[in-house]
């Protein structure tokens, strides 16, 4: 049985994409494709999931997704900037307009003083927009960083959308 709160995301954001005639892709790394296994499980996904990629190690980030190697040697995989270009190199090579980007430390091992395990990344953006990033603290086992983090992914491109349609909103007045 789906998780119903992920499920539910899934459908509303899809209903949302689908009625603005757009399409969402995604680049993960701690939640291995979690994010388009979430989206895909609502029927009729195509109508507005385009791809994933899963870049799980610096040279995946590098060749899939032309994040530059000089922003993973100064920040680390797990940073803003990355998961940024993370977003910006997806939009790239897919025929998206929305994107959503995902990089952290699940644990339980990987944490480091300044990112301890639970640390995640996340970018969100349209095709010619601004990049929105932020860095979240997740609390629980791998799995429940992992979900956690979907949850968020999928809060966050709704977040997008409603910009976008106040911004939208605002131009027309």
């Amino acid at each position: 049985m789906p998780d119903r709160v992920l499920y539910g995301l899934a459908e509303t954001l899809g209903a949302q994409l689908k009625a603005r005639e757009l399409m969402l892709v995604t680049a993960e790394s701690c939640t291995g494709g979690w994010i388009a296994e979430a989206v895909t499980m609502v029927s009729g996904s195509s109508e507005w999931f385009e791809r994933g990629f899963v870049t799980y190690t610096y040279i995946s980030k590098r060749e899939m997704l032309g994040v530059d190697g000089d922003t993973l040697g100064r920040h680390g995989a797990v940073s803003e900037p990355v998961v940024g270009e993370m977003a910006q190199g997806a939009l790239e090579r897919s025929h998206a307009q929305v994107a959503v980007a995902v990089s952290g430390v699940a644990g339980p091992t990987g944490g480091m003083p300044d990112k301890p395990v639970g640390t995640v990344c996340f970018a969100w953006g349209f095709r010619g927009g601004t990049m929105h990033a932020e860095t979240v603290r997740f609390s629980g086992d791998r799995e429940a960083v992992r979900r956690q983090s979907v949850e968020h992914a999928l809060r966050g491109v709704l977040a997008l959308l409603a910009r976008e349609e106040q911004g939208a909103r605002g131009e027309r007045k």
